[in-house]
């Protein structure tokens, strides 16, 4: 790899469960969000991707709301 590539910061991409980690949520309170357009996400194929930076952007804009 060259040296420019590891001095770049990568985001990982994550999936639906570590969201709902991260967020202290239900895996089926994050379906819910994801159904409701509430919360930021992709998707690849069948599965659900996020970004953490987005859906902590997304918190301190303060959108949830339930």
């Amino acid at each position: 790899m060259s040296k420019e590539y590891e001095e770049m910061s990568v985001e990982k991409w994550v999936n639906l469960e570590d969201v709902a980690v991260h967020l202290s949520l239900s895996q089926d309170t994050v379906r819910t969000w994801i159904k409701e357009g509430k919360l930021p996400f992709y998707k690849a194929g069948k599965r659900y991707k996020f970004k953490i930076s987005e859906v902590d952007e997304w918190v301190r804009t303060g959108k949830i709301t339930e």
